[in-house]
């Protein structure tokens, strides 16, 4: 059975994620808001702005590479889009990175790794 390639950073296909989620929000100005009518104005900025929590359970060498890309204020990501089934390419950097051991082992433990991929 083959499974889908969830992501790719930089061109490096990630292992298959313990969760995986899209999501879209829209970037909003400030002068948006309610109106003394009270409907409310909205001025989209940015439309479907795309950001993934994913989380991972890697071996040692997994976590040091996942720990680069961290670093890095730019990423190219290859990512499965939810709505429409495909494979789009955008640019992002991580956030909310953490890293914990999950079990200790002669290799140097199993390690869960969890981040936030923002789009730019």
């Amino acid at each position: 059975m083959a499974y889908i390639q969830y992501l790719a950073i930089d061109g490096v296909p990630l292992p298959l994620p313990d969760s995986y989620e899209v999501q879209m929000a829209d970037v909003e100005a400030d002068s948006g808001g309610e109106t003394e009518a009270g409907t409310t104005q909205r001025d989209v900025v940015r439309m479907g702005v795309v950001s993934i929590p994913a989380a991972f359970s890697v071996s040692p060498k997994w976590l040091k590479l996942l720990t680069g890309f961290k670093q890095m204020e730019k990423l190219t990501v290859d990512y499965f889009d939810t709505e429409t089934l495909e494979i789009k390419r955008t640019e992002m950097f991580i956030s909310g990175y953490k890293a914990s051991l999950v079990k200790d082992t002669s290799y140097k433990g199993l390690w869960k790794v969890s981040f936030t991929l923002k789009e730019l």
